[in-house]
C-alpha cells in the first residue's frame, strides 16, 4: 500500500512539473509574441529609415574601417563618416532642388508649346490619312505628354511638402547609421546568437548574404549611378535642354536592371533627330553607348562573379520591393528574394534537423 501511494505521488509530481513547464513555455512564447507585435507597430513608421541606416552602414563600413585604423577611435571615426554623408546628402538637395523645380516647370510649359505632331506626321504619314484618326492620335499624344510632365511636377511638389517628415526620417537614418558603424561587430554577434542554425549553415548564410548584398548594392546601385552620370555628362556637353532633370532620371533608370539608362537617352536622341539637331543626337548616342559599356567594365571590379544574381530576380525584387517597402525597396526587395533562395538552397542540401540544430553556446 505504501509503495502504491509513493508511486502515485511520484507520478503526480512528475506530471505537475511537466505541466508547469508547459505553462511556463506557453506563457513565455505568448509574451515574446506580444512584445514582437508591439515592437513591430512601434518601429513600423520608421522601419524604412532603420533599414536605410543599416544599408548605409554596410556601404560605408570599408571607409569607416580605414579611418578607424588611422585615428584608433571608433566613435570619432563613425561621427566623421556620418558628417561626410550628411554633407553628401544635404548639399546636393540644397543646391539642386531649386534647379530641378525650375527645369520641371520649364518642361511643363515648353511641352504645351512644342509641336510634336508635325515631325511624327512626317515620319509616319500613313497614320494621319483620315482626319478622325489623325485627330484621335493627336489628342492621345498631347494627353500623354501633359500627364508625364504634370506627374513630374507633382513628384517635385510632394517632395517639397514632405521635407519636415523626411528630415525626421533622416535623423533616424543617421542615428542607426552611426551605431551600425561603431558597433558592427557586437551587432553581428548578437544576430548570430539569435539564429537557430548550426555553425556550418550559419557560416554559409552569412557569407552568401554578404556576397549578395555586395552584388546588389555595389553592383546594381553604384554601377547604375555611374551609368546615369556618364550619360548626364553627354547631356551637358552637347547642350541638351533640361540636362540636369534628364540626368537624375537617367541615374534612377540606371539602378533598375535590364531597363537601364537607354530608356532615357534613346527618346532624347529620337527627339533631337526629329527637331533637326543631328550633331547633338549623334553625340548623345555615343555617350549613351559608353554608359552601357560601363556596366561590363565596372561591375566585375565591384562584384565577384560568384555573387552575380540573375537580372530577372533583381528586377522582380525591385518592382515588388517598391510596392511593399517604398523607394528603399529598390535595394531591400532583391535582398529579401535573394535571402529566400539562400534558405531554399540550404534546405535542399540539408535535412531540417541538420539546419536548425543550434550551435553550442561558447
Amino acid at each position: 500500500m505504501f509503495d502504491k501511494k509513493l508511486y502515485k505521488f511520484f507520478i503526480l509530481t512528475i506530471k505537475g512539473d511537466f505541466m508547469d513547464k508547459n505553462v511556463q513555455k506557453v506563457s513565455a512564447t505568448l509574451l515574446v509574441g506580444i512584445l514582437a507585435v508591439l515592437s513591430f507597430f512601434i518601429l513600423r513608421p520608421i522601419g524604412i529609415a532603420v533599414i536605410s541606416g543599416v544599408l548605409l552602414g554596410f556601404i560605408f563600413f570599408p571607409f569607416y574601417n580605414l579611418l578607424n585604423r588611422k585615428i584608433s577611435n571608433k566613435t570619432a571615426a563613425a561621427l566623421i563618416v556620418c558628417f561626410l554623408v550628411i554633407l553628401a546628402i544635404i548639399l546636393p538637395i540644397w543646391f539642386l532642388t531649386p534647379i530641378l523645380l525650375n527645369q520641371t516647370i520649364e518642361i511643363f510649359i515648353s511641352s504645351q508649346q512644342i509641336d510634336f505632331i508635325t515631325p511624327i506626321k512626317a515620319i509616319f504619314p500613313s497614320l494621319f490619312v483620315h482626319e478622325q484618326i489623325s485627330t484621335e492620335i493627336t489628342q492621345v499624344i498631347s494627353s500623354f505628354i501633359t500627364k508625364m510632365t504634370s506627374g513630374a511636377m507633382n513628384m517635385v511638389a510632394g517632395f517639397l511638402i514632405n521635407i519636415p517628415t523626411l528630415s525626421l526620417q533622416l535623423l533616424v537614418v543617421l542615428f542607426v547609421f552611426f551605431y551600425v558603424l561603431r558597433d558592427k561587430e557586437n551587432f553581428i554577434l548578437y544576430i548570430k546568437s539569435l539564429l537557430p542554425f548550426s555553425k556550418e549553415v550559419e557560416a554559409k548564410l552569412f557569407k552568401t548574404s554578404k556576397d549578395i548584398t555586395s552584388s546588389i548594392i555595389y553592383g546594381q546601385f553604384i554601377v547604375g549611378v555611374l551609368q546615369g552620370f556618364a550619360i548626364g555628362v553627354g547631356f551637358f556637353i552637347f547642350g541638351v535642354p533640361n540636362a540636369l532633370f534628364l540626368t537624375i532620371l537617367a541615374i534612377i533608370a540606371g539602378i533598375i536592371p535590364i531597363i537601364g539608362t537607354t530608356i532615357i537617352w534613346l527618346p532624347v536622341v529620337v527627339y533631337l533627330f526629329i527637331t533637326g539637331n543631328t550633331f547633338m543626337a549623334i553625340g548623345v548616342t555615343v555617350f549613351g553607348f559608353f554608359s552601357n559599356i560601363i556596366d561590363n567594365i565596372v561591375r566585375p571590379i565591384l562584384v565577384s562573379k560568384k555573387s552575380d544574381i540573375h537580372p530577372g530576380v533583381v528586377l522582380l525584387g525591385m518592382v515588388g520591393g517598391v510596392f511593399f517597402f517604398g523607394i528603399i525597396g529598390f535595394i531591400l526587395g532583391p535582398l529579401v528574394l535573394s535571402y529566400f533562395f539562400i534558405i531554399m538552397e540550404i534546405y535542399r542540401d540539408k535535412s531540417p534537423f541538420q539546419i536548425f540544430i543550434h550551435k553550442p553556446s561558447s
